[in-house]
């Protein structure tokens, strides 16, 4: 192994002046992980930017369980990047996917996006109002309060199965068609559920089936799409 490949910690006994030693960037890391988790996945069926996808989702848990459990609608991920390349509203269900979808990534598919481009309502006082009011939880009149911003948006949950729920309302109901679903809320009470109903709709969508999910993973989904429409624009001829 090279000087520049080593990762053993030196007589010190501390790895980390390996590193010092053997300086790696964050990029080369990230690089270096996505070899691996290449080169150790077992088979699949996915196309290459439906595994662009999933790699980058193994690559924030190290869970390469969630290989075949990662569903996509035939249209997801033309869908979403569309919608992406149009700079198009991206609805979350919790303020930590608001918090951790990056703009810079983002910016590079649009320059159309800014920070008013990334909402959630959940933790708003007219919301908050209303759940105690009828007994139900506030993520299901934050889907309501954004309708408006569904219709051609994209649509991230990756903690709450009633914000799944009521989305499928309005799509079954009021005919409200997002640009793109991505759907990982995690749990046990109508997450499964949630799932099965929103893979039934003719909707673009990208879902983990059953339990799994959580907002890191849902984050990973939109900046692995970044990354698509990305290496699309540098592929389209040019003018």
């Amino acid at each position: 192994m090279s000087k520049r490949q080593g990762s053993e910690p030196d007589g010190t006994g501390l790895l980390i002046h390996a590193l010092y030693n053997n300086p790696l960037s964050g990029k080369e890391i990230e690089a270096r992980s996505f070899a691996i988790i290449d080169r150790e996945a077992p088979e699949h069926a996915y196309s290459d930017d439906q595994w662009e996808i999933v790699r980058r989702m193994i690559h924030t848990t190290a869970d390469f369980d969630l290989i075949n459990r990662v569903k996509f609608s035939a249209d997801a991920i033309d869908s979403g990047v569309e919608s992406l390349k149009a700079g198009s509203t991206i609805f979350s269900d919790s303020n930590m996917i608001r918090s951790g979808l990056s703009l810079a990534r983002l910016q590079e598919v649009s320059p159309r996006y800014g920070r008013d481009s990334l909402v959630c309502y959940v933790a708003d006082d007219d919301v908050a109002l209303e759940a105690r009011k009828q007994g139900l939880p506030r993520s299901l009149f934050a889907v309501r309060k954004a309708r408006s911003m569904l219709e051609g948006g994209i649509a991230v949950f990756g903690n709450a199965p009633v914000a799944v729920m009521e989305l499928n309302r309005l799509i079954v109901e009021e005919g409200v068609r997002p640009g793109l679903v991505v759907a990982m809320p995690v749990g046990f009470v109508h997450v499964v559920e949630c799932k099965e109903e929103l893979m039934s709709l003719d909707v673009p969508f990208i879902v983990i089936e059953g339990r799994r999910g959580g907002s890191p993973l849902a984050v990973s989904v939109i900046h692995a799409l970044c990354s698509v429409a990305s290496k699309r624009k540098k592929e389209e001829p040019m003018a």
